[in-house]
């Protein structure tokens, strides 16, 4: 598929008021339906349009965008319910400056929905595809209107009036301040499309059987007894009544349009039910119908889009809103959800029903539920921003499988996690087999890497297991974040202390020594042969008051960020286990910093002890459980107190160029493939990136003459074989190093004819390199995650020692240094060892310039840079390869639905 054909393509958007429009191209069957769109405008929008009231004009405008496609024209349509209600076009103006004039039309009656904005974007888009930097227009100045959506696009316009008109220059530049109003656009209308979902006045449910144990009975049993307050109906032709709620015969026929139909029919009927809903005009569709074939699942799929109607499903569990005043329970649950603050969403409806359960025994109760099932539709993202904006949500937990679009997913998570916590379990960790990679960075970019790259970059805590995000769900809704990783441990038994160190230290927390004066403070409120190290060992004879004076003291101290209270029962005190606990429950329970308790005789793994200040403390079964929900904590903090930062461009970079050598390479190498030495430096020169100096030498005596040129002041010089396909030159002995002389090199360069013969296409040659530490920084492109900048130990033990780590692109500031420090041999280039630090900034930009590639070639498949040498004077790669493939672009942030 070309550019131009991907960009054709129809799409489906959300408008501002939660309705779908169908962008597509216009074609010369629209010519009526264009005219009418002129024909029906008022006299004085037509003159605001046109600058004159001419119908002629009109009819010249339906021409020119009906025509056949041409070079350097565009126009695309708005289509809402089969009707045109919007056209935005633009002409490349000839003027070498790269740019083109617009122009915009809404349909009468069809202003204030964000038509002409989201024209607009997928135009910019296109433009942008193109090889368009900039659009021009012309306005009157009474028109406001267009002249507000060109400002409120959040792209750099400029404005130049002549006379009674204004003309326009609009930047189409992709940097922060466009992404953000984009996403804001965004937001507005996936929440306001999800009011039909969670917030339904009507809702019916599809398919409810007389049988009970059926599916559809069930979700319509939890929606009476749920208390659902408003209109409810059942769907059966059989029935006039079940279980108290009105039946008929089909969606036609009820005596109101439900915002939401809950559709629980076979599979082979779901199509049918599905066209019915569109038809009558239904918002919502919830399908819990599971084994749809690919050609059900298609049809409904256009089904859905073709009448504006947002999808939860299929095979899923349902949905729920607690709400005051709501009291949705659209699922099969055997138990209502309880009224709360938690948001959850879940791809498995097992997983679902397991996070309900557990948050049920913590207390803790949820405002909305979604089990999205096969997730043709609603997804994680649109979740994320409804908890956003429903002014109830203060914890949302997510399970997901698949990704539709993770960048987009990704830069509403970030977003999202800076003012609600977001918790997740790591589905999917575990890699069956690597995939057949030849690249060092392409191997190493597993599933799992690039899952905990997106996790990381959007501030997601990750969970290995649902009980494990269940115990850190507890402590982030009942306790405040730590500010550091420094635990206080304070215990009744030393054994048990010593354990809690341990999965403190395990879990990547700290648990210091106390200060002499807080010692003190500690062992003047504690019994006779009390410890104040840190564990603190109260000894089993501790009182509830010396216990919760012990703890309150620990709290206070500056030396500690969190404290974790370590409590086994014994006959010795005058105060039993429980006396303990309720000791500490009497006192606040949200302090300055969090208190965690630990019960080894504790049945459930963990629990929410209710305070006396109607608060609660969270309680684990065991030292390791309360660790790791501890640091979640502690790694959360961490990233609230760091800026988000601006994403890093590099300066001296020839994007035009890197196109250039990309697009020529391919065009001789149409199926793609490794790039030889001369286009991979050539570019890796357009991005600045640093080579040693090296040669090309197709003969011996080449070879020769080369080696007298690079081989300094040593005389030393390094041999590489070279052919198509080579690629781990180690592995097949291709490397000829410590070479002096020219019989040396003469030798060498014999060698490899001898061995390779057949294969040799020549040799590079490089002086030799002078010591350093051998690091590897590449890109690999994942086909659903988009470009993956990986860093670690590198040279040839970079898949044994397996020392990497990897964040997806673009990258921010954050994360470039997040990738110098994550890996193990990271103290190496801060100096560790005596040598002094490497050149950091050096390391940095060249991360910074393989993620702007990668960003810029959507072609680039494979970037490995092995070794990169880093020293104190500089940093430098020794070894590239590139490999390129025939991709167009993709915007992942252009607004459409899947």
């Amino acid at each position: 598929m070309t550019d131009r054909e991907h960009l054709a393509a129809p799409v489906h958007a959300l408008l501002a008021d939660g309705t779908t429009a169908l962008i597509r191209p216009a074609v010369p069957e629209d010519h009526s339906q264009l005219r009418s769109l002129y024909e029906q405008m008022s006299p004085e929008n037509l003159r605001l349009r046109f600058f004159a009231t001419s119908r002629r004009s009109a009819e010249q405008a339906a021409d020119r965008a009906s025509a056949p496609s041409r070079p350097g024209y565009r126009a695309l349509l708005a289509e809402v319910g089969g009707r045109i209600v919007g056209l935005a076009e633009y002409e490349e103006e000839d003027n070498g400056r790269g740019s083109a004039e617009i122009s915009l039309a809404v349909a009468d009656g069809q202003h204030h929905k964000g038509i002409g904005t989201l024209l607009l974007e997928h135009l910019v888009s296109a433009a942008r595809a193109d090889g368009l930097t900039a659009f021009t227009a012309d306005a009157l100045v009474e028109n406001r209107a267009v002249l507000e959506v060109f400002a409120d696009l959040g792209l750099s316009v400029a404005r130049c009036h002549d006379g009674p008109e204004l003309h326009c220059v609009i930047r189409l530049d992709e940097d922060e301040s466009y992404l953000s109003a984009v996403e804001a656009r965004g937001r507005t209308a996936d929440v306001a499309s999800l009011e039909p979902l969670l917030r339904p006045d009507t809702v019916a449910v599809i398919g409810a059987g007389r049988k009970p144990g059926s599916v559809g009975r069930a979700i319509l049993h939890n929606l009476r007894t749920g208390g659902f307050p408003r209109w409810l109906f059942a769907v059966n032709p059989h029935v006039s009544s079940l279980l108290g709620v009105s039946c008929f015969p089909s969606v036609t026929a009820l005596p109101r349009v439900p915002d939401l139909a809950v559709v629980a029919v076979p599979a082979a009927a779901v199509p049918t039910v599905a066209e019915d809903c569109g038809k009558t005009g239904v918002r919502a569709l919830l399908v819990v119908s599971s084994g749809l074939d690919a050609a059900q699942a298609k049809s409904l799929r256009t089904t859905c889009r073709s009448y504006g109607m947002r999808l939860v499903g299929p095979n899923c569990l349902g949905l729920a809103n607690t709400e005051r005043g709501l009291s949705l329970d659209a699922t099969f649950a055997a138990h209502h959800p309880q009224p709360g603050s938690v948001g959850v969403a879940a791809q498995s409806g097992g997983i679902g029903i397991a996070l309900l359960g557990g948050l049920a025994r913590l207390g803790l109760g949820v405002s909305s539920f979604v089990s999205l099932g096969d997730k043709y539709d609603v997804s994680g993202n649109d979740m994320l921003q409804w908890w956003e904006a429903d002014g109830r949500t203060d914890l949302a937990l997510l399970h997901l499988e698949s990704f539709g679009n993770p960048r987009a997913f990704s830069r509403t998570a970030r977003r999202v996690t800076r003012r609600i916590p977001v918790l997740t379990v790591d589905a999917g960790r575990t890699d069956s087999g690597r995939r057949a990679a030849a690249s060092h960075t392409a191997a190493a970019a597993t599933a799992t890497m690039t899952r905990q790259a997106l996790f990381t970059q959007a501030g997601i805590t990750a969970t290995r297991t649902v009980g494990e995000l269940l115990e850190t769900a507890a402590l982030f809704h009942a306790q405040p974040l730590p500010t550091g990783t420094r635990v206080g441990i304070v215990t009744n038994a030393g054994g048990a202390g010593v354990l809690s160190a341990d999965a403190c230290a395990e879990a990547g927390l700290r648990v210091p020594q106390l200060a002499v004066d807080t010692a003190a403070t500690l062992l003047d409120v504690l019994p006779a042969g009390a410890s104040a190290a840190n564990p603190v060992d109260t000894t089993a004879a501790v009182t509830e008051e010396q216990l919760g004076r012990c703890v309150e003291r620990l709290m206070d101290s500056p030396g500690v960020d969190a404290v974790l209270a370590v409590l086994v029962p014994t006959a010795v005190a005058s105060a039993t286990g429980d006396d303990l606990v309720r000791g500490l429950t009497r006192a606040p329970s949200r302090r300055a910093r969090p208190l965690a308790v630990v019960r080894l005789d504790q049945d459930l793994p963990v629990t929410l002890l209710p305070a006396a200040d109607g608060g609660a403390l969270p309680s684990y079964a065991d030292p390791q459980s309360a660790a790791r929900a501890l640091a979640h904590a502690a790694e959360r903090a961490r990233r609230l107190a760091r800026e988000p930062g601006d994403i890093a461009e590099p300066t001296g970079v020839d994007t035009p160029r890197a196109h250039a050598v990309a697009e020529s390479w391919l065009t001789s190498h149409p199926e793609g493939g490794w790039l030889d030495p001369q286009a991979t430096t050539a570019l890796l020169d357009c991005y600045g990136i640093p080579q040693l100096p090296w040669s090309w030498a197709q003969t011996e005596d080449e070879a020769v003459l080369a080696a007298e040129r690079l081989s300094g002041t040593d005389g030393r010089v390094v041999l590489k074989a070279h052919w198509p396909g080579l690629l781990h030159k180690s592995v097949q002995h291709a490397v000829q190093l410590d070479l002096r002389g020219d019989a040396q090199v003469r030798a060498a360069y014999r060698d490899f004819e001898t061995r390779f013969e057949g294969l040799l296409t020549g040799v590079t040659v490089q002086p030799l390199a002078p010591r350093g530490i051998e690091l590897i920084a590449g890109v690999v492109q994942d086909e659903v995650f988009g470009p993956l900048v990986l860093f670690g130990h590198g040279g040839t033990a970079t898949d044994l020692l397996a020392d990497q780590a990897a964040r997806l692109a673009p990258l921010t500031a954050a994360d470039v240094h997040d990738l110098i420090t994550a890996p193990r041999c990271a103290p190496l280039l801060f100096g560790h060892g005596g040598d002094g630090p490497v050149d950091l900034a050096g390391l940095e930009q060249v991360l910074v310039r393989l993620s702007q590639m990668a960003c810029d070639l959507p072609q680039l498949a494979e970037a490995d840079l092995n070794p990169v040498l880093a020293r104190p004077d500089g940093v430098a790669s020794l070894d590239a390869r590139i490999r390129l493939l025939p991709r167009t672009a993709h915007d992942p942030y252009l607004r459409r639905l899947r």
